[in-house]
């Protein structure tokens, strides 16, 4: 995958390859091109992983890290996975147009593998950009609902989750019953992974995360465990609705801790990322389907450690 990945955003342009490799080199879990090579890999019988499930991994993963580009302009960030932005480094400009570049790749890859795939991709973004735009014009809002949230969270999160077991599923071939249960296994997994994200910006420090915690605080996107703290916690609903001072913001992250709103907010994933694992079930049991299924566990590992700690 590693390889696969540099090798996509290899330009004529120097420094364009640079920029374009730039959060590939500084790492990251990959998660979502390895569940398009696992979902490629849950086929009954003898699973083959070919090479357009790694190319199917790839494009997904591009679309991932051109929205990070953009979301990092959006946001003024300076760090991303421990390394400099790339809008820090270049500059607002360089970044939106690698981040446009690394998702023009992603549709060249994507086009290679089939029209479905194309189109499977490319209404993909489309609902990145719903959820996105969802979650700026609720920005500051004490009132968002959690369903708000969780339509959100759906589009600018699990969309690209579940069509990335979809296109490993549908380039491996698998059934159509097969595809669709993979593909509810990666929404439910996304959601999950989202809520849990979005915990670890509360509880988590600058450097367990990579990047300043509490940044959604700051910017006024309010998630599940803010909105639950907001349904108990006094004095929470005074201190937000408006731009946080550094004093606010570690009020803010000390009334969100406190009163069991991030445990409420981990059940509620534990849920889904439950519903996820019994989605697989029809597909029987091997070694993609069991590491699908155990992966769900790893995002809670990393939160009990963050909590142990501290």
């Amino acid at each position: 995958m590693e390889p696969a990945l540099l090798a996509s955003v290899r330009s004529d342009n120097d420094f364009l390859s640079e920029v374009a490799s730039h959060l590939i080199v500084a790492g990251g879990k990959r998660v979502r091109p390895l569940f398009a090579v696992a979902s490629a890999a849950s086929r009954r019988g003898e699973p083959q992983v070919s090479e357009d499930a790694v190319l199917g991994g790839v494009a997904v993963e591009l679309v991932h890290l051109g929205s990070l580009y953009h979301d990092d302009v959006i946001d003024e960030a300076v760090t991303r996975r421990t390394v400099e932005s790339v809008n820090a480094r270049w500059g607002n400009l360089t970044a939106i147009l690698a981040g446009d570049f690394l998702l023009a790749r992603a549709s060249e890859i994507a086009a290679s593998l089939g029209t479905e795939v194309a189109g499977l991709l490319a209404a993909t973004i489309g609902r990145l950009c719903e959820g996105e735009v969802g979650e700026l014009r609720s920005a500051y809002d004490v009132g968002r609902t959690e369903e708000a949230y969780l339509d959100s969270i759906r589009g600018k999160t699990a969309a690209l989750f579940a069509t990335a077991c979809r296109i490993g599923a549908i380039v491996g071939g698998l059934p159509r019953d097969a595809i669709d249960a993979l593909t509810a296994y990666g929404e439910g997994y996304g959601i999950a992974f989202q809520i849990v994200d979005d915990v670890l910006d509360v509880v988590a420090s600058d450097d367990e995360l990579g990047k300043p915690a509490g940044h959604d605080l700051v910017e006024g996107v309010y998630t599940l465990p803010v909105l639950r703290a907001l349904d108990g916690a006094d004095g929470l609903r005074d201190r937000l609705g408006r731009p946080l001072d550094d004093d606010r913001l570690r009020e803010a992250l000390s009334l969100v801790r406190a009163d069991g709103a991030v445990a409420a907010a981990l059940d509620t994933a534990r849920e889904h990322a439950d519903s996820a694992v019994r989605a697989l079930a029809p597909l029987g049991e091997n070694a993609a389907t069991a590491w699908l299924a155990s992966a769900t566990d790893a995002l809670f590992a990393r939160v009990d450690a963050v909590r142990a700690a501290g």
